[in-house]
């Protein structure tokens, strides 16, 4: 069981609302992975004419927790007042916090997303960054009160994997006790169970599942991929080595 900010998942896969063929693909790949978190972009529910108002009714249907987010925010100020908006419309203090740095890679401005956790933080939000595996970024999150860090993988929607699994790994070993969930470009369901071989506590998946030619099978196999990466780090793996070890002894051996 995980927990997070007080809180007992069942599921270490969380998954993305956005980019689905049809919310009922949506609504039957969310079943089928498991999730009991998905995240929600404030934008979407806001949007023209109340679109986002049947959208939101989906969810609740489906009865997961809702993580919302503040995508596509570039400044301290815009998360900041879109986390606020969200906590209002969603009636939830956990806020999936991005404050975007650059256009192109989609990478968070860290500078930012510290400032932006310090404020949220002190007005009694949970957050939940979205930063990278900067050791030294992810200290200051914590100072600023985060209890759970989701560094990225690689950019999001890129399905790259864990293009730095040195510094993920070291990043694991740094914080033992904070929950840490790999966060944006995992592309194939290999890379959430490399991922929580690791030891990391859990994945989140948006693209790979909702682009994917089938997202209901996809999500389906990020579920079976997640648990048995969980599994295979709680059986505590062997270290890999430079040389062959042979798995029959050389005692009984026939002599000629």
């Amino acid at each position: 069981m995980l927990e997070l900010y007080g809180t007992s998942v069942s599921s270490r896969l969380m998954l993305g609302t956005a980019r689905y063929p049809s919310p009922a693909i949506l609504a039957d790949a969310v079943r089928a992975s498991g999730t009991g978190i998905v995240t929600v972009s404030l934008r979407r529910e806001t949007g023209p004419d109340k679109q986002g108002q049947e959208f939101w009714a989906l969810i609740k249907e489906l009865g997961v927790r809702v993580l919302p987010n503040t995508a596509g925010c570039y400044t301290v100020q815009e998360a900041v007042t879109t986390a606020h908006m969200a906590r209002e419309l969603f009636g939830t203090p956990w806020i999936k916090l991005e404050v975007i740095g650059d256009k192109e890679t989609l990478c968070p401005d860290v500078f930012g997303l510290v400032e932006a956790t310090r404020i949220l933080a002190e007005d009694g939000f949970e957050v939940f960054p979205y930063t990278t595996e900067d050791l030294i970024v992810a200290e200051r999150l914590v100072e600023a009160g985060c209890k759970v860090l989701m560094p990225w993988g690689a950019p999001i929607g890129s399905g790259r994997g864990l293009n730095n699994a040195f510094g993920l790994k070291t990043l694991r070993a740094r914080f033992p006790g904070i929950p840490l969930v790999v966060d944006a470009g995992i592309g194939v369901p290999s890379h959430a169970a490399e991922a929580m071989e690791m030891g990391y506590d859990a994945v989140l998946i948006n693209t790979a599942v909702g682009k994917a030619g089938d997202p209901v099978k996809m999500a389906q196999a990020f579920a079976m991929a997640v648990e048995a990466g969980r599994l295979g780090y709680e059986a505590d793996p062997i270290d890999a080595r430079d040389i062959a070890t042979p798995s029959t002894p050389f005692a009984g051996k026939a002599a000629l």
